[in-house]
């Protein structure tokens, strides 16, 4: 028989432990309904729908119309320098009265100044056969170098070829000479290349530069010897043009112009 105390401890037992049915209950109240799966994109992942009025108008842009050739300067423009140094040796001035646009005819006689070499004389012009090419070719003959050079007559223009200048360009040379010296202050080097391009330029007017900036009168400095020898070539560049001018020896027109340095 049971006694009072166990019967006790059975009910207290019964009490405690729920049944399987109001566990289910409980579960299904505690249990949360989960999102649904959507099919809906981020929008930020989404293209945004524009209207075709919101669209941007993309300008078009055109290119400046080119400037003719012949069009006037615009104000402030700057014409380019009386000299280039960058020019190939023998090129004109920009602003000098020998400028021409049609090339220049030599006849055999004339006495014509190459750029590199100075003043020659014209032996004759004949057309020749070279590698299979018929060319009419300019002799040109350098008494004091001994040589004989070959130009093409549709060359001559382009590689500097001219005859000798007038007095009265010669007259400007010897102004040029008159003038102030216009030394840089760079290096030597850089001015030595600079003195060698004018004379090799064929300008008479470059040449005359040189021999005015490098020229020491009384009471300056004495040359460096660079200086002394790129001051005798251009004296020499000079000298021989002004001998073939004035039809005299070349030692006679060097010394006119140690003469006229002399004033100075």
């Amino acid at each position: 028989m049971k006694t009072e105390e166990t019967m006790l401890l059975e009910k207290t037992e019964t009490a405690e432990i729920p049944s399987s049915d109001a566990v289910k209950a409980s579960e299904t109240k505690t249990k949360t309904p989960r999102p649904k799966a959507t099919t809906e994109k981020n929008v930020a992942d989404q293209p945004a729908k524009v209207k075709a009025g919101d669209l941007p108008v993309a300008s078009e842009k055109r290119d400046p119309p080119a400037s003719s050739a012949h069009s006037a300067p615009h104000a402030g423009q700057s014409f380019p320098p009386r000299l280039n140094m960058g020019q190939a040796p023998g090129a004109a001035r920009s602003g000098s009265s020998r400028t021409s646009s049609k090339p220049e005819r030599f006849e055999v006689g004339d006495y014509v100044v190459y750029p590199t070499h100075g003043v020659g004389k014209v032996e004759r012009i004949a057309v020749e056969e070279i590698a299979g090419h018929r060319l009419e070719l300019i002799h040109i003959t350098f008494d004091e170098n001994r040589m004989t050079l070959r130009v093409p007559v549709s060359k001559a223009q382009s590689a500097g070829l001219r005859k000798l200048v007038s007095r009265k360009m010669f007259e400007e040379a010897l102004a040029i000479i008159k003038g102030k010296a216009r030394i840089k202050r760079t290096m030597w080097s850089r001015r030595a290349q600079e003195y060698e391009a004018k004379i090799n330029s064929g300008d008479p007017l470059a040449v005359a530069e040189v021999i005015r900036d490098l020229h020491r009168k009384v009471g300056q400095p004495d040359q460096s010897f660079s200086e002394r020898q790129i001051f005798e070539a251009a004296m020499d560049r000079l000298a021989a043009e002004l001998a073939a001018l004035e039809r005299i020896d070349k030692a006679e027109a060097a010394q006119r112009l140690a003469d006229f340095l002399k004033t100075l």
